[in-house]
């Protein structure tokens, strides 16, 4: 059975190669489609398409926005001392008469002269080590993603398919609700007719209008359907994989169903029963807008 999967997630792969400190990740949330955006540094747009490409063959829904950060590790300035050169400049100071008023050269000012002191460049990272480390970021990036939005994704089965347990008991208990019957409505119609004052009204035609009434309040298609897509939720729900878009359109079925129960209902039993229906598939509809 494939898993189910969230289009929530995000994740985050980091290294350090030589100089440089990199750090990929992404972060993705609902979407109607699947769209990855990228952010990559001057010069690494190859790898950001790669990066792209990996999500997209992994991915079904989903908006993702994918970046890759690069940053010089902070390392202390190294100098060298030209100790040659420093050595021929202080021979050459001591042959040389000083003259009167003037103070002999020091050290400090030798070494102020260009070329005594020098900074060594700093290491220059290896292009061809930073790309492979970083093509390897991605592997393990697009993997805890998909990780990340696989455990989110059992979190909303679990959820959904307890809402969906709910929907077909609440549609067990309109099934089961006696205010559905004929003689319910032909006591509900006498207590009117009682109410505005009538009196002497023919039985057989109290009969007859309530069994029209009844006719006109029956939910059987709509309680048969409602358990059809109760089924149809519970098969998706088991085979798994990329269904929200399934379930979506099964939310909006319950939605249909349940108004058309509650504009039916001439009972307050069903009435309840209808409006709490709605309730839960509301909050179907939400979760299954969460899912790949």
């Amino acid at each position: 059975m494939a898993q189910i999967a969230s289009m929530t997630g995000f994740a985050r792969a980091a290294g350090t190669t030589g100089p440089v400190q990199w750090a990929w990740e992404v972060r993705s949330v609902n979407g109607r489609g699947l769209d990855v955006r990228t952010r990559v540094p001057t010069g690494y747009e190859g790898l950001g398409e790669t990066a792209r490409t990996a999500l997209q063959k992994t991915l079904s829904r989903g908006q993702c926005q994918l970046s890759l950060n690069l940053t010089r590790a902070e390392t202390a300035a190294r100098v060298r001392i030209n100790e040659a050169l420093l050595a021929s400049l202080a021979a050459a100071v001591a042959r040389v008469p000083v003259p009167a008023g003037v103070a002999p050269a020091t050290l400090d000012g030798l070494l102020g002269i260009r070329g005594v002191v020098e900074a060594e460049d700093e290491a220059a990272p290896d292009t061809d080590a930073l790309a492979r480390d970083l093509a390897e970021g991605v592997v393990r990036l697009v993997a805890d993603l998909v990780e990340a939005r696989r455990a989110e994704g059992r979190q909303l089965e679990e959820v959904v398919s307890a809402q969906v347990a709910r929907i077909a008991a609440l549609t067990q208990a309109a099934e089961d609700d006696p205010g559905r019957t004929a003689e319910a409505v032909r006591a509900r119609l006498a207590a009117s007719v009682a109410a505005l004052g009538g009196t002497g009204l023919d039985p057989d035609r109290l009969h007859q209008e309530a069994v029209l009434l009844a006719a006109k309040a029956d939910v059987r298609e709509e309680l048969d359907r409602l358990r059809a897509h109760v089924a149809s939720a519970r098969e998706l729900l088991a085979a798994g994989g990329p269904i929200g878009r399934r379930l979506d359109f099964l939310a909006q079925e319950f939605g249909r169903e349940a108004n058309t129960l509650c504009a039916k209902a001439g009972d307050v039993g069903l009435s309840r029963i209808g409006l709490e229906l709605k309730a839960v598939v509301e909050q179907f509809r939400e979760q299954v807008q969460n899912i790949e």
